[in-house]
């Protein structure tokens, strides 16, 4: 959610399972006292906050601690999602998430899970082999300083390469947890915007197999296809999720 949101999830919270993890956006049109009262929000209605920390888009350490020290004031802390975020130029100190997660501050407020990034269909900035780099670094990183790791999947159309991504993962020797991003309920063209700008793969085949049109941009679509598609190829393929595998992006 955005700090937008508060409305809609006060809505609809008596739908949601309490204890529920509720990532907070950090978008760049939004200052801190909104992102903080999401947050408030998440926690007061009974789930688990997850800020996101926008590595680039923080203009100093001091700015960083700043958010640090409202997220905890609100009780959010426990878990964190840290990206590198939108901007191709740094606006502070932190070029990366690496950058953020060796700081050592997130330990120093509490932090006690950190979510990062995974990409099962590749980035369209980085190259493989320098995301299998950073995705050892953070673990490794993490892990020294006492803070739990998952990671975060992009979202995708096409179950076979998340499939396929997750066994390299394991095979790589990474067993931390994996959430699986999913495309939520939405309008398609919002959807592909997404896609485009995530560098996620997308075609008129992918499209129609889960149940959605690129010839009818005003429809909507859910997750429904790909869940149950993506839980028997992880049955298949002797890839048993953990409870709460599947995070709506």
């Amino acid at each position: 959610m955005t700090g937008r949101d508060n409305p809609g999830l006060l809505a609809a919270r008596h739908l949601i399972t309490r204890g529920t993890q509720i990532n907070i956006t950090y978008l760049g049109t939004e200052d801190m006292s909104a992102r903080i009262t999401a947050a408030q929000t998440v926690k007061e209605s009974g789930f688990i906050p997850v800020p996101h920390l926008s590595a680039r888009r923080l203009r100093s350490a001091a700015e960083l601690t700043a958010h640090l020290d409202r997220l905890q004031e609100a009780g959010a802390t426990e878990r964190v999602f840290a990206v590198g975020g939108d901007p191709a130029t740094p606006e502070g100190p932190y070029e990366d998430s690496l950058a953020l997660i060796r700081s050592g501050l997130l330990a120093d407020y509490g932090v006690r899970s950190v979510g990062i990034a995974g990409y099962p269909d590749g980035h369209p900035g980085i190259s493989e082999d320098d995301l299998w780099k950073a995705l050892d670094d953070k673990i490794s990183i993490l892990t020294e300083q006492g803070i739990g790791v998952e990671i975060i999947t992009q979202f995708g159309f096409d179950t076979q390469p998340v499939v396929s991504w997750l066994r390299a993962v394991r095979e790589h020797g990474i067993h931390v947890p994996v959430r699986v991003g999913i495309p939520g309920p939405a309008g398609v063209k919002r959807l592909l915007g997404y896609a485009r700008r995530f560098g996620v793969a997308s075609s008129a085949g992918i499209a129609k197999k889960y149940g959605f049109s690129l010839t009818n941009l005003l429809g909507t679509t859910g997750p429904d296809r790909f869940v149950a598609d993506l839980a028997a190829r992880l049955r298949t393929a002797a890839l048993v999720p953990h409870q709460r595998t599947f995070a709506l992006l």
